[in-house]
């Protein structure tokens, strides 16, 4: 972020420089993820190198799949003096993503099974996929485990 240190940017200027929108910054202010400036007397509130990072650092974990609670105590134990409290939140967080792609894959057999079975239909004798997802299953599909 280009600034000078003394007066820092506006909420405008550190949106635009970090590709956070400033609805979100206040929103993360409220929630206690980012610290509201001080506003001198007829001055608009500026924000230091250490707003940017913390927005950087916000966006990064929320892209690792970290809600916003997490992410708030993830800054609470960023001191660098609880690294096996955050490894123990980050094994958590690989465990949750394993079993999210162990549920995405068995989506994906189950769409192709029903794909198979559009594909073997008989023209005129109802979807397949249409029939499986309102139960009412023919003998037919039913070789397909659907």
């Amino acid at each position: 972020m280009t600034q000078n240190s003394s007066t820092g940017v506006k909420i405008g200027r550190l949106a635009a420089e970090t590709g956070v929108h400033l609805e979100t910054i206040r929103y993360y202010q409220r929630l206690g993820l980012m610290r509201t400036p001080q506003r001198p007397h007829g001055a608009v509130r500026r924000y230091g190198e250490d707003a940017a990072s913390r927005l950087r650092f916000i966006k990064r974990a929320q892209a690792l799949g970290f809600s916003l609670d997490e992410v708030k105590r993830l800054l609470d134990l960023a001191s660098g003096m609880h690294c096996a409290q955050t490894r123990t939140l980050a094994e958590r967080k690989l465990r949750l993503v394993q079993s999210k792609i162990s549920d995405l894959l068995g989506i994906e057999q189950a769409l192709n099974k029903l794909i198979r079975a559009c594909n073997a239909g008989t023209r005129g004798r109802g979807c397949p996929i249409i029939e499986n997802l309102s139960g009412t299953r023919r003998k037919q599909h039913q070789q397909f485990g659907l």
